[in-house]
């Protein structure tokens, strides 16, 4: 392999963020040029029934001319999402008491019949496992 072909492949400076099952690599390159770029990978991983796991990547490459549009677009992307819902974040995995529409619509399709009690059962978080 020549030197240019090393330098491409090189990662000149490097971060990664870990974000539960996710990981995101954010890595400087040199071009056969010479000239630096960003790539971004998103990592994610996924276990089989077998208990055996994979990872799928996804990988955007960035270079110097388009910079400055994409940083002012994800600025306001971010912002936006930021200004419409706060900082917490609204998901099952993050919040114990957080109910899905169709529960909402399951909930009242449910006549007092279908309706057991729990009083027998143990409080489980299975976050908590």
């Amino acid at each position: 392999m020549s030197d240019y072909e090393m330098m491409d492949k090189e990662e000149i400076y490097s971060k990664v963020l870990r974000a539960g099952r996710r990981t995101y690599f954010f890595d400087v390159r040199a071009t056969k040029a010479g000239d630096y770029y960003l790539t971004v990978t998103e990592s994610k991983k996924f276990t089989n029934d077998d208990g055996s796991f994979h990872y799928k990547k996804h990988k955007i490459y960035l270079y110097k001319e388009d910079f400055k549009e994409f940083r002012e677009i994800l600025a306001e992307m971010t912002d936006y999402i930021i200004d419409e819902k706060g900082h917490e974040v609204i998901s099952e995995r993050h919040q114990k008491d957080f109910k899905r529409e169709s529960d909402f619509v399951a909930q009242e399709a449910k006549t007092p019949e279908d309706t057991k009690t729990t009083d027998s059962f143990t409080d489980i978080s299975f976050d908590d496992i």
